[in-house]
């Protein structure tokens, strides 16, 4: 039955470009509850919808995105404003824009200079490197279980001269292992703690980055708080406990920043 629920889901538009390993993987826990076919496709399609496709606000047209970047990129006073509009379409970009500039700012004057970065489960987070105070070229590695996203942002790292690679992977299972300088884990670890409880500690086990960033939302997608800020900051520090790293905290309106250094 496991086959027909993975078909069935990856057979819809909204789910089709989903990595199958995430699939397969959710699939095998809802069917190990005992559920039926109709139950187990449909309780499939929900955790995916509330990890990761309820972040997409609208139709994510790539090929008319890429086409408007491509004409404008040759203004240099273009690309900004473009980007920005982008980034609207995906929910976690589009609640940092008011305050892109002074978050990335921030962030980057915790830290010694950059130069390779690994986006965990990334959304369009990549085009904001036009607001990151970088040292030069930096290689930026992108992952995330979109694989259409992904090739937009490999096409858009060639168009921005961008030493980058986009990669479609489920980083429950197959999280890239190479060291670098910068991890980002953009809040992530909720989403992923959705399907898995010990989905964040498992998760960052496997970084090897002399830096992360990790966030956490402190407003829900509909703008309320919740007690969210409070409830992610202890879930910070039990995430964290043990850990021999200096940590710096940084709050924005709607986004709780911990920024480590491993060294």
């Amino acid at each position: 039955m496991m086959r027909e629920v993975v078909e069935a889901v990856l057979g819809s538009r909204k789910y089709r470009a989903i990595a199958p390993a995430l699939v397969e993987a959710i699939a095998a826990a809802e069917l190990a509850k005992g559920r039926t076919l109709k139950e187990a496709i449909k309780a499939t399609k929900n955790q995916l919808h509330q990890s990761a496709a309820a972040y997409q606000t609208g139709r994510m047209d790539y090929a008319r995105w890429l086409a408007e970047l491509t004409a404008a990129w040759p203004a240099p006073e273009m690309r900004g404003p473009l980007l920005a509009k982008l980034m609207t379409t995906h929910a976690s970009t589009a609640e940092r824009l008011p305050f892109l500039d002074d978050f990335y700012g921030r962030i980057f004057a915790s830290l010694p200079p950059i130069h390779s970065i690994l986006d965990v489960a990334c959304g369009l987070n990549p085009l904001a490197l036009h607001w990151m105070p970088l040292p030069g070229r930096v290689d930026y590695r992108a992952v995330d279980i979109f694989s259409d996203q992904m090739a937009f942002l490999n096409d858009f790292f060639a168009l921005a001269g961008i030493d980058g690679r986009a990669e479609t992977r489920n980083v429950l299972t197959d999280c890239p292992g190479e060291p670098v300088d910068l991890a980002f884990v953009l809040k992530t670890i909720p989403c992923l703690e959705q399907m898995e409880k010990d989905a964040g500690s498992r998760l960052l086990a496997q970084l090897r980055a002399r830096h992360l960033v990790i966030s956490f939302p402190s407003r829900s997608l509909g703008g309320q708080r919740k007690g969210m800020e409070a409830t992610y900051a202890a879930r910070f520090a039990e995430l964290s406990a043990g850990w021999h790293a200096s940590i710096t905290r940084l709050d924005f309106p709607n986004e709780l920043v911990f920024v480590i250094n491993r060294e």
